[in-house]
C-alpha cells in the first residue's frame, strides 16, 4: 500500500497559521511581482477566481467581498513543508517528496489499520503545524492520487462523494464493489497524469470516468496514444508500474530566471540581476554535489508592452572546467551580459541556467591527484576555492540568503531595493526563517 499526502491549499494554509484572522475569509496568494493568483483559499474559489487569475482582473473583489491577496512568500512556504514533510515520514518506510505540498508513503508491512494511522498523522500535522492535509491509500501511486483525490471532494463538495471518505479515503480497504462505484464516479480527466487535452481525447473515444480507464485494453490505449498512458491503465487495475523514488535524481539543468518590478535599461543593473541570479544557481548547483560545464544567460523586453522596441538575446559559454564555484560562474554570466547587451531597450527578465552537470566527484578526485600547485584557477587554487564556498553557503544558511554575496551582485549599505527586484508589496514577514520576522505572542492586560 502507498498513501499519498497533499497539504491542502498549501500556501494559503501556511498564511494562516501565523494569522488566525484570515481563517473563513477570502484569500489568494500572488505570483512573483504580484502577478496572478498562484494560489486560493476555498473562500476565494467560492468567489469564482480561478488559478492563475491576473490580479487586475480580481483586485475589486477587495472592496466588494473582502478578499484577501498576500505576496508569494517562498521561503516560509518551503520552511513549513520540511516540517509537514517530516511529520508524514513517521506513517511509513520510505517517503518520496514529490511536491511542496505532496509526498508518497510506502506503507507495505505496516501493521494495523492503516486508515486509523493515517488521521493519526494527519491530526499530529494539523495540531503541531496548523497545517489541514487529507491522504489518499490505495495499492499503486495512481490510485493513491486518485484516493486522495476523493479524500479533498468528500470534504469540500458535500455529495460529491460519501461523506465518511472526506480528509482520508483508503480504497484498499473497500470491496471491489465499493472501489469500482468511485472510480466510475470519477471524471477521467481528474486521473493523475490526464490533462485537458489528452481527457478530451478520452471521451471522445468514450473514456468518461476512472472506470472506463481502468477497463481499457493497455495494448491498445499504448497504440493510440502512449506507454505512459497505459501503465496508467495497469495502475487503476491495481498493477503497481510507478516506483517510489525515495532517493531524489539529481537536476539536469538547474536555471534562475526573473521577471523584473520595473523595467530596466542599465547595464550595471542587469549585471547585479545576473550575479544573484548566478550566485543561486551555484547554490543549488552545489547542493546536489555537481559541477557545470556550461551556462546560458539572456536578457529580453517584455513581449506585452507592444509600444517598446523588442529585443531578446542569449548566448552558452562553455566553462574552462567544470565547477560550482559562484564566483567563476558569476564571470561566465557578465561575460555573455557583455556580448548581448544593446543600450535602449527596456528589459523585462533574465536568467541563468547551468548546463552540462555531472557529479562532482570525479572532479574532486582528479584533483586529489594533482600535483602541489596543479590544477589552479585564475580565482585561487580548487581546495581553498572550495572552502570558501563551503563558508559562503553556511553564513548564508545560517544568516539568511544573499548576506553575504559578490560586490557585483550589488554594494548599496544599508542595502537597498533594486530596480530590478520583484514586486512583493503584500509579502509577509519570515516567520520561521528570520529572526526579525518572528510573531510576538503578548499577554493580554
Amino acid at each position: 500500500m502507498i498513501a499519498l499526502l497533499d497539504g491542502n491549499n498549501f500556501y494559503a494554509s501556511c498564511e494562516r497559521v501565523f494569522q488566525p484572522r484570515l481563517v473563513g475569509r477570502p484569500l489568494v496568494v500572488l505570483s512573483n511581482n504580484d502577478g496572478c493568483a498562484i494560489a486560493r483559499s476555498e473562500e476565494a474559489k467560492a468567489l469564482g477566481i480561478k488559478m492563475g487569475a491576473p490580479w487586475f482582473q480580481i483586485r475589486h473583489l477587495e472592496r466588494e467581498a473582502g478578499l484577501v491577496a498576500l505576496s508569494a512568500n517562498f521561503e516560509l512556504y518551503g520552511d513549513m513543508s520540511e516540517r509537514m514533510m517530516s511529520l508524514a515520514a513517521g506513517l511509513g518506510h520510505r517517503q518520496e517528496v514529490y511536491s511542496i505540498d505532496e509526498c508518497f508513503v510506502d506503507l507495505d508491512g505496516i501493521p494495523g489499520d492503516l486508515a486509523l494511522r493515517a488521521r493519526q498523522i494527519r491530526t499530529r500535522i494539523l495540531q503541531w503545524l496548523g497545517i489541514p492535509t487529507c491522504m489518499g491509500i490505495g495499492p499503486t501511486k495512481t490510485l493513491a492520487k486518485l484516493a486522495n483525490h476523493i479524500a479533498k471532494c468528500a470534504e469540500r463538495k458535500p455529495g460529491s462523494y460519501p461523506p465518511h471518505h472526506a480528509q482520508v479515503c483508503h480504497l484498499g480497504a473497500m470491496t471491489e464493489g465499493e472501489r469500482n462505484a468511485l472510480l466510475a464516479a470519477t471524471e477521467v480527466g481528474e486521473v493523475w497524469g490526464v490533462g485537458r487535452r489528452l481527457g478530451a481525447q478520452l471521451r471522445q473515444a468514450g473514456i468518461h470516468s476512472a472506470m472506463d480507464l481502468a477497463r481499457a485494453d493497455p495494448a491498445t490505449v499504448q497504440r493510440r496514444w502512449s506507454i505512459v498512458l497505459a501503465k496508467t491503465v495497469r495502475e487503476l487495475g491495481g498493477t503497481a508500474c510507478l516506483d517510489l523514488d525515495d532517493i531524489p535524481s539529481d537536476k539536469q539543468q538547474i536555471a534562475c530566471t526573473r521577471s523584473f518590478g520595473q523595467p530596466v535599461t542599465e547595464a550595471h543593473e542587469l549585471a547585479q540581476a545576473l550575479s544573484t541570479f548566478a550566485a543561486r544557481a551555484a547554490h543549488k548547483l552545489r547542493a546536489q554535489n555537481s559541477h557545470a560545464g556550461q551556462l546560458m544567460a539572456f536578457i529580453r523586453t517584455s513581449p506585452f508592452r507592444k509600444q517598446d522596441p523588442q529585443y531578446s538575446a542569449y548566448r552558452i559559454c562553455p566553462l574552462p572546467e567544470p565547477t560550482s564555484d559562484t564566483a567563476l560562474l558569476t564571470q561566465a554570466a557578465l561575460a555573455v551580459l557583455r556580448a548581448i547587451y544593446r543600450p535602449g531597450y527596456h528589459y523585462a527578465k533574465a536568467g541563468v541556467m547551468l548546463l552540462d552537470l555531472q557529479s562532482a566527484s570525479a572532479q574532486q578526485l582528479r584533483l586529489a591527484l594533482d600535483e602541489p600547485g596543479e590544477g589552479a584557477s585564475p580565482a585561487g587554487p580548487p581546495r581553498e576555492r572550495s572552502r570558501l564556498m563551503q563558508a559562503l553557503d553556511s553564513i548564508n544558511q545560517r544568516h539568511g540568503r544573499g548576506t553575504l554575496q559578490l560586490a557585483s551582485a550589488g554594494t548599496a549599505h544599508p542595502p537597498q531595493p533594486a530596480r530590478w527586484t520583484m514586486r512583493q508589496e503584500r509579502r509577509t514577514p519570515g516567520y520561521t526563517t528570520r529572526w526579525d520576522g518572528l510573531a510576538v505572542a503578548k499577554e493580554r492586560a
